[in-house]
């Protein structure tokens, strides 16, 4: 599998549950259905799954190009600059602090909405820097990135972790 669910998670109304329901799109060989895609009038929103193994930074580059394509797959590249630095701060620290790896997911909604969620296997709460001096640090500032630059983001604790997500919308 190319890092694409077959059975796409949709959140529901709730914000708590998924529920699964199973891909709706055009049958396509095999390397010919670009990342994300969704077939034109599809229930399911239009998302993007990806499967990062533990300590894996080199994928974090990988995560940004395939965010890139889709979004622009999606007809929104607008939204890609911001996506891709949020969501590499998000994914680098799920690969730096834990030890089970990562799950990314991009869904855009039918208003143009982008959701981003990224799920470790730790339960730990992120925290920002306390210290007076982070603003010259060289690491830890990506939360605050993603409070600066996201229209909304939290942390949702999961029996097996947590995920860190954000929203951007259209401009």
């Amino acid at each position: 599998m190319d890092g694409q669910s077959r059975f796409p998670r949709q959140r529901t109304s709730s914000g708590d549950a998924y529920r699964s329901g199973a891909a709706q799109g055009p049958a396509t060989g095999a390397g010919t259905a670009l990342p994300g895609a969704s077939a034109p009038g599809c229930a399911l929103h239009r998302r993007l799954h990806l499967a990062l193994d533990p300590a894996d930074l080199v994928a974090v580059g990988s995560v940004r190009h395939r965010l890139r394509t889709a979004l622009s797959h999606w007809g929104v590249p607008e939204l890609s600059d911001t996506a891709e630095l949020l969501s590499s701060e998000l994914v680098t620290n799920a690969l730096l602090h834990t030890t089970k790896g990562a799950v990314f997911d991009a869904v855009l909604d039918s208003e143009s909405r982008l959701r981003i969620e990224v799920q470790d296997g730790a339960s730990r709460l992120p925290g920002r820097r306390r210290d007076p001096d982070a603003e010259y640090a060289t690491s830890g500032r990506g939360l605050m990135l993603v409070e600066a630059l996201a229209d909304s983001w939290g942390v949702q604790l999961r029996g097996d972790g947590k995920v860190t997500w954000f929203e951007l919308a259209l401009p």
